[in-house]
C-alpha cells in the first residue's frame, strides 16, 4: 500500500476498525474512505454497490460484523448468520467487481471444530461439528473464508482472510447482555465494586454512559439494583458477582491494537501466494491464525480483572449455565513465520482497558 491509497475500512468505528484506523494514521497513510451504519447499510446489496460504484477504494479492510459473547450468540442466531452473511457477501463480491487490489476479511477462532485437537491449527477448519452455541457466527465466518479463497482461485483476486482469537481494547461493547466475556466482566467488577463502596454517583455515571434496558441514572435506588441483580450484580453488605459456567474453560486474549498491527503488517507485506500451499492440488486452509499461542481459564481471567478494578467481594460461579467451548487457543506459528508477534501483556492491556473505561464514564 502506498501512503495515499484510498483505503475503506468496513466497521471503522468498532473494537478492531478502530484500532486499525488508528495505526494506519500512525504509519501516515492519509486517504481513508469511512461510512457509519446510518450512512452505508452494509447488509444492503444495492446501499454496498452504490458505495464502491461512487468511492472504488483500492483497499478494504473487512472488520464490520454483528458480534456478541454466548449469551448473544444463543439467543440472536438468525440474526448472527444473516447479518454476517449479508455484510461479507456484500463487501467480498463488490471488492471482486471494482478491482480492490487487496482485502483482508477478519473471522473469528470460533470457526474451529468444539473438540479439535490444541492448539488449533488452520487446517483444523471443517474437520469435525462447531461449538452449538456459537454455530451460526461460525458459519457465516466459515463462509467468508471460503468466499475470499474462491473468488482468489476462480478471479485471481488477493483477499486475505485472518482468524483473531478473543479481542479486547478500546471502543470494546459493554452491553451487560451482548457484550464478550472480558469487557462484561470488566463492568460487573466496576459496577460490584461501587456498590461496595456505596458509590451511587459513580454508579449514576456508569449508567448514563451506558444505559441498561433503559435503567439510566434517573432511574430510583430500587430500580437499578434490580437491574444490577438481573446480571449477577447483587447484595447490600457483601457484593456477589454471579458469573456463567464454571470458570474453567480457557480462553486466549488479544489486545486490538496488537490486532490491528498484525492486520496492517499483513496488508503492507503479504499477498495470496504467500500464504496459499505450494505443490498441491486442493488449495484448502489459505487463512492466517492471530493472536498469541497462550491461555488462562476464565476464573483466572475473572480474578485479574478482580485485582485490577479493585473488587473485594465474592464471586459466584452458576455452573447451570453453559460454558461454551472448553479451549479455544490457537496455533499461531504461520503468522510468526509472516513476521509479527504480539507485543502487549495481558495485565498491562487490561489495565489500560479499564482506565480508559473510567475516562469515558467520567467517574
Amino acid at each position: 500500500m502506498e501512503k495515499t491509497s484510498k483505503i475503506y475500512i468496513a466497521g471503522h468505528c468498532g473494537l478492531v476498525g478502530s484500532a486499525i484506523h488508528k495505526n494506519l494514521l500512525s504509519k501516515g497513510y492519509t486517504n481513508f474512505v469511512l461510512k457509519s451504519h446510518k450512512e452505508c447499510d452494509l447488509t444492503s446489496q444495492g446501499e454496498v454497490a452504490a458505495f464502491f460504484e461512487t468511492e472504488k477504494p483500492e483497499y478494504v479492510f473487512l472488520a464490520a460484523a454483528k458480534v456478541g459473547g454466548i449469551i448473544a450468540n444463543s439467543t440472536y442466531r438468525g440474526q448472527f448468520i444473516y447479518e454476517n452473511l449479508m455484510i461479507q457477501n456484500n463487501i467480498i463480491h463488490q471488492a471482486f467487481k471494482h478491482n480492490v487490489k487487496k482485502l483482508l476479511f477478519l473471522g473469528s477462532s470460533c470457526i474451529y471444530p468444539r473438540d479439535c485437537a490444541q492448539p488449533m491449527s488452520e487446517d483444523e477448519l471443517l474437520t469435525n461439528i462447531l461449538e452449538y452455541t456459537n454455530e451460526p457466527y461460525a458459519i457465516a465466518k466459515i463462509a467468508g473464508i471460503k468466499m475470499c479463497e474462491s473468488y482468489n482461485l476462480q478471479y485471481g483476486t488477493n483477499f486475505i482472510s485472518v482468524m483473531p482469537t478473543n479481542l479486547y481494547g478500546p471502543n470494546d461493547n459493554y452491553d451487560l447482555e451482548k457484550s464478550h466475556v472480558l469487557p462484561a466482566l470488566i463492568r460487573k467488577m466496576h459496577l460490584g465494586k461501587c456498590l461496595e463502596t456505596h458509590n451511587w454517583k459513580a454508579i449514576d455515571a456508569d449508567l448514563q454512559a451506558r444505559s441498561v434496558e433503559g435503567i439510566t441514572n434517573k432511574n430510583s435506588e430500587i430500580e437499578k439494583r434490580a437491574i444490577l441483580s438481573k446480571y449477577g450484580i447483587t447484595g447490600n453488605t457483601e457484593i456477589i458477582i454471579n458469573l456463567w459456567g464454571t470458570g474453567k474453560p480457557r480462553r486466549e486474549f488479544l489486545y486490538s491494537e496488537d490486532m490491528a498491527d498484525a492486520c496492517v503488517h499483513i496488508m503492507e507485506n503479504k499477498e495470496f501466494a504467500d500464504v496459499k500451499p505450494q505443490d498441491t492440488k486442493e488449495i484448502r486452509n489459505t487463512h492466517i491464525n492471530i493472536g498469541t499461542g497462550k491461555d488462562l481459564t476464565i476464573s483466572q481471567l475473572a480474578d485479574m480483572v478482580k485485582e485490577i478494578v479493585g473488587f473485594n467481594g465474592t464471586i459466584l460461579w452458576d455452573s447451570t449455565k453453559p460454558d461454551g467451548t472448553f479451549q479455544k487457543l490457537l496455533n499461531v506459528d504461520k503468522l510468526h513465520s509472516l513476521g509479527w508477534k504480539e507485543k502487549v501483556s495481558m495485565l498491562d492491556g487490561i489495565r489500560s482497558v479499564y482506565d480508559e473505561y473510567k475516562k469515558e464514564g467520567c467517574f
